[in-house]
């Protein structure tokens, strides 16, 4: 689903971006090019380009970042540099594909003639292309965003971010989710998932009120993050601007979120960095072994959807639809387990007789292990947690040199690991927030490099004598 003015959005986003890097510093426009395509370009609408990924708004704005630094500024990107673990994880995430479509070529048949087509050497290729697409933002934040000044800056800009967004929250609070509708011609969605407790939950110009819900969440970490670090006098607005945001995450209506902020609190409010990042970084240990711990019947399946019918009975068959479904698609995902059943839907499961679907995915890791198996699952996620965990190290091994704009960051992106497992929120956002994390990682070891060396060479060598 498409319309002109969509598509007319997407083709003027480049100059957008051009504006931003002749008007900003490298990194900001960064931020702001990937932050506002994410916030008001259309969803849906992609450009379709004969032999090439589709860019849509999930990649137009980092490719567009990426042409043109490279373009004004001469900057390259760093892909396969740095870290083994990351060059083995990138590699993995842009190769898997490949191996997805070759194992893959089989149709599937569904009864009455029908059948679901094999995966061709042409869906490696264009699955690879997008899979480089959507780790743009990864690449271009570990170049461009790997300071703690970035990190200010990024939780600045998710702070204004928040400001913009409470008249599109607030109107559509009021009169249901029309502004995608308003200005570009069309819903992204289905209606009936934006009533919730009696009210409308905003969808705004994002896939769904989830989308929006946990985006509010992070501008409300990042507001709080800004408010802790002062300075004082800047907390005359700094507090106002917080408490807006805490109106906004209750106004759009999703639990989940709600839970996070209060759990989050006391870390963005009272931890130490190294606290933070000790948190984010087991959580982050969970969600990459939350499919084996699944599968092995060790998550607390039945006391969560206890505690999701003291809340509301309709949460509670939510829930248990979830994991009918979890369960079925884990089981339809072992058949295939390395490299998973590619495209197309082949992962799901069909009625026998009618052909129909029988099956709904919603979190991002069944996706990802049902497309790509559990090779697929563990580069993705891998490149996802691995930032947290290296930056965790250093903050242990150079005790002061992480500051909490960057535990701030953090915090957001380990809740989001978190939110994958019930949801697919995974956006250019998650991947700019990981790359900018890398980058300071990978910046912060190679100081403690230099400065262990500088040691060994001005330390007097020893004699017998």
């Amino acid at each position: 689903m498409s319309s002109t003015i969509a598509l007319l959005a997407l083709l003027i986003w480049p100059f957008v971006v051009w504006v931003f890097y002749n008007r900003m510093a490298p990194g900001r426009a960064l931020i702001w090019s990937v932050l506002t395509g994410y916030m008001f370009l259309p969803e849906l609408a992609k450009i379709d380009l004969p032999m090439l990924p589709d860019p849509d708004k999930h990649m137009l704005p980092a490719l567009a970042a990426a042409v043109i630094s490279w373009l004004m500024l001469g900057r390259t990107l760093p892909v396969f540099t740095g870290n083994m673990m990351v060059r083995v994880l990138v590699a993995g995430f842009l190769i898997s594909p490949v191996f997805t479509a070759l194992l893959n070529t089989d149709p599937i048949f569904l009864g009455h003639g029908r059948e679901i087509q094999g995966m061709r050497i042409y869906d490696s290729i264009a699955i690879t292309g997008t899979e480089a697409m959507y780790l743009l933002p990864l690449f271009l934040a570990r170049r461009d965003l790997a300071t703690p000044e970035a990190m200010r800056d990024l939780l600045m800009a998710l702070t204004i971010a928040a400001l913009l967004y409470t008249g599109p929250i607030l109107i559509e609070t009021v009169m249901s989710p029309q502004l995608h509708i308003w200005v570009y011609g069309y819903f992204q969605h289905d209606m009936s998932q934006a009533v919730r407790f009696g009210g409308w939950r905003p969808f705004v110009f994002m896939p769904h009120g989830l989308w929006v819900a946990f985006f509010v969440l992070s501008c409300l970490i990042a507001a709080g993050m800004l408010l802790r670090l002062g300075p004082a006098p800047a907390r005359v607005w700094q507090l106002p601007v917080f408490l807006l945001t805490c109106a906004l995450l209750i106004m759009c209506k999703s639990f989940g979120p709600i839970a996070y902020a209060l759990a989050a609190a006391p870390l963005v409010f009272l931890a130490t960095p190294r606290q933070i990042l000790g948190v984010v970084g087991l959580l982050a240990v969970v969600v990459i072994l939350y499919p084996l711990l699944r599968g092995a019947h060790l998550v607390p399946v039945d006391y969560i959807s206890s505690f999701a019918g003291d809340l509301s009975e309709d949460r509670a068959q939510s829930f248990g639809y979830r994991l009918m479904n979890e369960d079925l698609l884990l089981a339809r995902a072992a058949e295939r387990p390395l490299f998973g059943w590619g495209g197309y839907g082949r992962g799901f499961l069909y009625d026998p007789v009618t052909g129909i679907v029988e099956t709904v995915a919603d979190g991002a890791w069944i996706i990802r292990i049902g497309a790509f198996g559990w090779v697929g699952y563990l580069v993705q996620f891998g490149l996802l947690c691995l930032p947290l965990w290296l930056l965790a190290r250093e903050a242990r091994l150079q005790p002061g040199s992480v500051g909490l704009p960057a535990a701030g960051v953090a915090l957001i992106l380990g809740l989001n690991l978190v939110d994958l497992l019930p949801n697919a929120t995974l956006t250019p956002l998650s991947w700019l927030m990981a790359g900018a994390l890398l980058g300071q990682a990978e910046a912060l070891r190679a100081m403690r490099e230099a400065s262990l060396a500088e040691v060994r060479r001005t330390q007097p060598r020893r004699t017998i004598i």
